[in-house]
């Protein structure tokens, strides 16, 4: 049977998962979205997403590859998932993308932003469940001086979960953009990097506050870049307040549609 590839780009809420690789027993975003294509498909159908996000962690641009019988237009597609999904996942966009697609590997970049509130209504549960209420005071130029260490290309051993990649892994990244900026009522921090290791926004988060709450010493960020290990990193911040917002692609891996 022909088969089209398309690539669906998700919202989801992650509160209600254990993240978004299928495992046996509990709720992922992936088993989920499986389930609505073999319903709709009358077979598996596996959806390859761009990354793992963590168990709490929300998306607004999960890139997920998935290849269909042919019969499905994209716009059918996209309409009929949402249909059949849960409220908390939802198909914001389908493509129509070439064969040689990959989710994963076709990525350029991928960006991500945490979100922190400062003010006492951070801790109402109409902001709780999307940002980390965060207790100290902070010095945003702190902030700023720490995420400038970020860009460029660097080995991100002491910001990842040690034994989660290969045994080869170089662990480098190259960081685009790292950003924070204030907002009403606390702060964003927005990255973007070409790959992102296990818990690495959430350790740099955590430890770029740590510096900015007078806990650990200005500079912190650029000496973990050096380190081998991530013995000395901050805990990771909580995964709640942390969103994929988006994935990158070469433009000509998309099909025009009529």
């Amino acid at each position: 049977m022909p088969l089209r590839t398309v690539q669906l780009v998700l919202h989801y809420d992650g509160a209600h998962f254990s993240g978004w690789q299928r495992q046996p027993r509990v709720r992922t975003v992936q088993g989920v979205l499986e389930a609505a294509l073999e319903r709709l498909c009358g077979e598996h159908v596996a959806a390859l997403g761009s990354g793992r996000t963590d168990a709490g962690v929300h998306a607004r641009g999960q890139a997920v590859g998935v290849r269909v019988p042919e019969r499905w237009t994209v716009a059918e597609l996209r309409r009929a998932l949402n249909a059949v999904l849960p409220a908390d996942v939802w198909v914001a966009r389908a493509h129509a993308m070439r064969d040689d697609f990959h989710a994963r590997y076709s990525a350029r970049a991928r960006r991500y932003r945490y979100t922190v509130g400062l003010d006492e209504e951070a801790r109402s549960p109409f902001r709780a469940r999307y940002e980390w209420a965060f207790a100290r005071p902070v010095r945003p130029e702190l902030l700023a001086e720490e995420a400038r260490a970020l860009r460029g290309e660097h080995a991100f051993r002491a910001f990842a979960v040690r034994g989660t990649a290969p045994p080869e892994d170089d662990h480098r990244c190259h960081v685009r953009e790292a950003v924070w900026s204030e907002r009403p009522g606390g702060l964003t921090f927005e990255v973007e990097a070409n790959r992102f290791l296990h818990h690495m926004v959430r350790f740099l988060v955590a430890t770029m506050l740590d510096v900015a709450s007078g806990r650990r010493p200005a500079g912190t960020v650029g000496r973990l870049l050096d380190a081998a290990d991530n013995r000395d990193v901050s805990a990771p911040a909580p995964p709640h307040a942390l969103c994929l917002d988006a994935v990158e692609y070469p433009p000509d891996l998309y099909l025009a549609t009529a």
